[in-house]
């Protein structure tokens, strides 16, 4: 009887074990599936860069610094291998998109551009969809995070190599700061 007690115990550890690996296993593939709906939109973004730096060029041709660094930080962007680099050149990158329509601000003919105001419009909503992704990842970055770390999951995670994955967030302070608008004409 306290053999059939000692197995039945040993039993429901090890279907616990096993029910922990699933659920780790799951939390991992939903991180990537996270960080493949950011890696989309972030190609989406890096594609319509290169049409909007032209469409720009035609126009303020002597905002070559703006233009090369908008060009530059898209081919880096392209080339980011982890999280943290892509989180890094991303924030760079916006800060050059927003320097770049400020530009724009000064051209009134280029703000009247049909394809620069399509350009505008599908680059936001790309950022908008980037945002959602990011949430996402982060989300599954967490869920994952604290599995790998709580008991009696660090257990089974430590055993079979899961680790904490990073998390895609903004490095530079400015890029975080809230943009002022002022309505002054």
């Amino acid at each position: 009887m306290g053999f059939l007690i000692i197995l039945g115990l040993i039993g429901l550890v090890l279907v616990y074990g096993i029910y922990l690996y699933n659920d780790l296993v799951k939390k991992k593939t939903l991180v990537g599936e996270g960080w493949s709906g950011i890696d989309t939109q972030l190609k989406r973004r890096a594609n319509l860069i290169p049409n909007l730096v032209e469409t720009v060029k035609g126009y303020a041709a002597h905002e070559k610094q703006t233009l090369e660094e908008v060009t530059n930080l898209r081919t880096k962007s392209v080339g980011a291998t982890g999280v943290a680099e892509q989180a890094q050149i991303q924030g760079e990158l916006t800060a050059a998109l927003g320097r770049l329509f400020a530009v724009a601000e000064a051209y009134p003919d280029l703000k009247a551009n049909e394809n620069f105001m399509g350009l505008q419009s599908d680059l936001s909503e790309v950022e908008d969809q980037i945002q959602l992704s990011r949430r996402y990842y982060n989300g599954t970055v967490r869920d994952m995070n604290i599995a790998v770390e709580s008991f009696p999951s660090n257990i089974v995670s430590g055993m079979f190599n899961f680790v904490k994955a990073e998390f895609f967030e903004i490095e530079d302070p400015k890029a975080r700061e809230v943009p002022q608008v002022s309505f002054d004409s």
